[in-house]
């Protein structure tokens, strides 16, 4: 008698015969003479009281269809035979025309879905083909009946499919401390700890490019100016222990000297020890400055994932108020400021400047001359953005401006928005952490049948109201499909051991460092997050109700309700599964027009919902809507709290705003005074393909530099840069076509807002 089966994902689970006899009495329904109870019941026994105890899911089938033929309903055997063969030619169709696709580099959403990949090499055609031929098999064989029905009818996204059955995390914040302290292995040799500031910066690359090798997100470094620190002092003290080699002088009581900062200078005057001193600050800045440089020159040239992706990384700075960091910071920025290559701005790693009052926002400050600096690198390179440490929910109550290891206890977030707090199950920081796995509801999909179940001639508040309800309703049912799929992918991750991240579960997650390599991961990824993400708020307000929350506040009250709702249920959805959810304002990038384009053909063209090839990205403002910074701000800036699994704000400007830093500073004020938690500003930068030259001109055609008309703009994608446009979805691109300025860069500042 069968008592468990073995899935096709290798889990075990309890035979249940409601199962056959569904599957059964599906075939029995396609035939003329329709469904026999009597003899539905009767096979169903027979295959339950057959073979072992344990059988496998291709087993039971088989079982089925030998009933069924022995039957007198072969009628019903040729359609449940049938009906299996026809899921396998239909994906073998399918397959071979995205296949096509990629053979002969067409340029369409399933060669573009990912602007950070170059699918048209080699190596990035190669990993298109495995993406695309996975997805089904998850569909077929990792996804539940409810999961699977959600993505088949449009109505839930699960990011990172193909990566699915490799049981990989999204992303993680490193501990890069410990790397650069202890080195690593995580290959075919090992990595001795950093002794000078040149081995640290390498040794950072490396890890966040064999960590991507191990993940299917991103890679972040929480605090790059503290962890770096150190290495600068190693260099001013190999630059002090040179001179006193050349010099025949002792110089040991300027090892550990105390310095305010480390800034270049010239020497005429200075004679013994403070020429020794400076000597080695100017030789020490140097090699600081060098070492930034090729930091970013590798983060931008090194590929990972099979050699088509450069890695997708992150850094946060800011708070470390030592002269060593300080040192960092300043050169980090002023490398970035430079640019790369033919001085043409550098895609990553995407930078991110934590501000926090006491520290480096206001005038006295001990960095506020650096958040200076920030303001004007971001003015010309977009980067950095900025986290707002100082907004409630980025608050750590034991955070202390005098502890040596504040970072700990101060938030990061991955460039792209993720970000990882809160933890039930472990120290509340971003350190060591990451997410999970993450899906999108398709909200907009749902207020559309609402839209068409309760109609009228005239949109009264009756009708409103009916469709709220109703969409509430559908809101909360998906919402638990979706919070199921997500601890069914965790109960699939968790069977991980931990030989298979040699990196991830030896030096960078919290605890990994306790695991054996035949260990599950189980013990230690549930400090993680799993995201539960939303898109097109802003078109399905328009279909309940008739209006964005842009224009309408009685659209945004509605808003908060339905954001704030998810919240709540992410909070259950904690307790029921003991899994750290979190509500995420979903960066999407490939779904941007995925979701619109069915939506479109089952319910037709609708104003303000359909009628454009994209839905807008979370809780944003659309793109295409003219209002004030300030305005957009403050309809954004309660989504935030809400939203604690990842958000961001962006604004517009129009024009050069490399001379207008001050522009910067009012948007990061804004987000200070209505407690937004992460932002950024996109603004023009033209470049030129064949030389690399930038500028902001308005309608640049041809370059100034080498007369090329091959020119390209650079922008955001969704919270990081792409290089060329040409990399970019259709979805994506008619986004971008439709964005307006918030801002004019020739206004003043008190018109700005």
């Amino acid at each position: 008698m069968i008592q468990t089966v073995v899935k096709r994902d290798g889990r075990i689970v309890g035979f249940n015969e409601q199962k056959v006899m569904a599957a059964i009495r599906k075939a029995m329904l396609h035939t003329d003479k329709g469904e026999d109870e009597r003899l539905l019941y009767q096979i169903t026994d027979r295959i339950t009281q057959k073979g072992d105890g344990q059988l496998t899911v291709e087993e039971i089938q088989d079982l089925v269809e030998m009933e069924l033929m022995k039957s007198s309903r072969k009628d019903v055997a040729q359609k449940y035979i049938a009906y299996r063969n026809q899921r396998s030619i239909a994906r073998k169709a399918k397959t071979r025309e995205v296949f096509l696709d990629i053979v002969n580099i067409k340029n369409n959403d399933v060669t573009r879905e990912n602007a950070n990949m170059n699918a048209d090499t080699p190596a990035g055609m190669m990993m298109k083909f495995a993406s695309e031929t996975t997805k089904p098999f998850v569909d077929d064989y990792l996804l539940s009946e409810d999961s699977r029905n959600a993505v088949e009818h449009n109505y839930l996204h699960i990011h990172d499919k193909d990566y699915y059955p490799t049981k990989s995390l999204t992303c993680v914040q490193h501990p890069l401390d410990n790397i650069l302290e202890n080195g690593f292995t995580a290959g075919h040799g090992a990595s001795r700890a950093a002794k000078r500031i040149e081995t640290a910066s390498v040794l950072a690359c490396i890890s966040m490019e064999c960590a991507q090798n191990e993940m299917h997100g991103g890679q972040a470094i929480p605090a790059f100016d503290f962890y770096l620190a150190p290495y600068v002092r190693m260099s001013y003290v190999e630059e002090l222990k040179a001179l006193e080699e050349l010099n025949g002088e002792d110089y040991k009581e300027l090892y550990d000297e105390p310095l305010i900062d480390y800034l270049r200078a010239p020497l005429d005057g200075l004679q013994g020890k403070d020429r020794a001193r400076q000597h080695a600050i100017n030789k020490t800045v140097g090699r600081v400055h060098q070492a930034m440089e090729a930091f970013i020159h590798n983060m931008n040239t090194i590929h990972s994932r099979g050699g088509n992706q450069v890695v997708f990384s992150s850094i946060n700075y800011g708070t470390d108020t030592s002269a060593e960091g300080r040192c960092v910071m300043r050169e980090i920025l002023l490398s970035t400021y430079e640019g790369v290559g033919n001085g043409e701005t550098a895609i990553f790693p995407i930078q991110i400047w934590k501000k926090k009052r006491g520290v480096n926002y206001l005038p006295e400050d001990r960095n506020f001359d650096l958040y200076q600096l920030a303001c004007k690198v971001t003015a010309r390179r977009f980067f950095p953005n900025f986290l707002n440490l100082d907004a409630t929910f980025n608050k750590d109550e034991d955070w202390k401006a005098d502890d040596p290891k504040r970072f700990v206890h101060e938030v990061a977030t991955m460039g792209c928005r993720t970000r990882v707090f809160e933890n039930r199950f472990g120290p509340k920081t971003s350190i060591g952490r990451g997410n999970l796995s993450f899906s999108t509801i398709n909200i907009v999909k749902l207020a559309l049948e609402c839209r068409q179940e309760v109609s009228g001639e005239e949109l009264t508040d009756e009708i409103k109201q009916k469709r709220i309800g109703l969409f509430m309703a559908k809101l909360d049912n998906m919402l638990e499909i979706t919070a199921k799929q997500l601890e069914d992918r965790f109960q699939f991750q968790k069977t991980a051991f931990a030989k298979q991240f040699p990196l991830l579960m030896q030096n960078l997650w919290i605890g990994a460092d306790k695991l054996k390599p035949m260990d599950t991961i189980e013990s230690v990824i549930n400090q993680g997050t799993l995201g539960i993400g939303f898109i097109g708020l802003a078109e399905c307000l328009v279909a309940l109700i008739g209006k964005h929350h842009g224009e309408s506040q009685e659209a945004q009250e509605l808003g908060l309700k339905i954001v704030g709702y998810m919240r709540e249920r992410a909070n259950d959805f904690c307790e029921r599964y003991h899994h750290n959810y979190s509500v995420l304002a979903t960066p999407a990038e490939g779904l941007s027009g995925k979701f619109t384009k069915k939506d479109r053909k089952q319910f037709g063209v609708i104003p303000g919902v359909t009628d454009r090839d994209y839905y807008t990205n979370s809780n944003h403002v659309p793109v295409y809507y003219k209002c004030s910074a300030r305005h957009k701000a403050e309809v954004e800036a309660p989504y935030h709290d809400m939203t604690r699994g990842g958000h961001i704000f962006y604004v517009e400007i129009d024009g050069d705003a490399t001379h207008n830093p001050q522009v910067i500073m009012s948007v990061v004020d804004m987000m200070d005074q209505l407690n937004m938690g992460y932002g950024s500003v996109n603004h023009n930068r033209n470049r030129c393909m064949d030389c690399g030259y930038e500028n902001a001109d308005d309608h640049l055609e041809k370059c100034p530099k080498c007369g090329s008309t091959n020119i390209d703009k650079l922008q955001r994608i969704t919270g990081y840069l792409v290089g060329t446009t040409d990399r970019w979805n259709s979805g994506k691109l008619a986004e971008l076509n439709d964005r307006v300025t918030h801002i004019d860069h020739s206004a003043q500042e008190q018109e700005l807002f």
